[in-house]
């Protein structure tokens, strides 16, 4: 038996276990998001509706700072399952969209751990955790987000992490929304979403501990600009998108998103840093 096999058997009891967080969505929160992404915070009234990707400002854990371990995150075994490896990163994601969230009224987030997986590869051995975040108000289910998260070893002292190969995105895009990605923009994204891992405003650790060239740019907040911008060019209701992330972005960087002409009810977009590179890709659904 392996170690990771070992490590199972603490881990398994975790899959299927659901915490529930209350969100009152209130008013002066909705409107920070609303300033973050340069829209008018005083449209945002008690009871309108939100833009569909918005779920995921609520329900974020509210962790004590004593519970927070050296990364920024959680301790393990707090929120999350004890997986035996430092360092996380975000990868894949598949939504589903059933309403809209209106502001100033009761919402809960349900997070299950849907499974944890080890796995071994050229790159070692790693860990995906994935999870499944329901989101209800009123009574009913508004939208349903799985995502996986990839968990790696310790990057031994004085070593850059292992890069990933680039690969260049596509140029036959119908239209582009570029975004640049400055420190401001990742700090308040990071804060409505209370996220305090330090690859995303602490340097020293970043080059240091976790062996990137530079801060990391939060992968949440690609996968938002993502659908803002498919939005802008998109016809009928967002139902659904699945997401994969295959290249890091840093603070500094620009996120240029490229997008297909929308065909059946469907709309494919990707993007891109400043180089070129293929960041991430998304799918997205929407209904007439």
């Amino acid at each position: 038996m392996s170690w990771m096999d070992e490590a199972m058997k603490d881990l398994g009891p975790w899959i299927g276990q659901v915490r529930a967080v209350e969100d009152d969505v209130g008013l002066m929160a909705v409107r920070r998001a609303a300033g973050t992404f340069d829209l008018d915070p005083e449209t945002f009234v008690r009871g309108t509706e939100l833009p569909p990707h918005w779920f995921t400002f609520i329900g974020c854990e509210t962790v004590r700072q004593g519970a927070l371990g050296p990364d920024g995150h959680a301790k393990k075994g707090v929120v999350l399952p004890p997986i035996p490896m430092p360092r996380r990163m975000g990868a894949g994601r598949r939504v589903k969209v059933m309403g809209l969230l209106r502001a100033g009224e009761p919402a809960v987030k349900k997070a299950e751990v849907a499974n944890i997986v080890p796995k071994s590869g050229r790159s070692g051995d790693i860990f995906v955790l994935t999870m499944r975040n329901t989101y209800e108000q009123g009574g009913k289910v508004i939208a349903v987000d799985e995502s996986d998260a990839i968990y790696r070893p310790a990057v031994p002292a004085g070593q850059k992490t292992t890069a990933t190969v680039p690969t260049k995105a596509r140029g036959d895009h119908a239209w582009s929304e570029r975004t640049e990605l400055t420190n401001t923009l990742n700090f308040r994204f990071s804060s409505l979403t209370w996220n305090a891992h330090r690859i995303h405003y602490d340097g020293d650790y970043t080059r240091s501990e976790e062996g990137y060239p530079a801060l990391v740019s939060n992968g949440g907040l690609s996968m938002h600009l993502m659908v803002d911008a498919a939005l802008k060019h998109a016809r009928g209701t967002l139902t659904g998108y699945t997401t994969r992330l295959v290249h890091p972005l840093w603070v500094g960087d620009s996120l240029e998103v490229r997008g297909e002409e929308q065909k059946d009810g469907k709309l494919s977009i990707w993007a891109a840093d400043k180089n070129g590179v293929l960041c991430g890709e998304m799918d997205l659904e929407f209904a007439p």
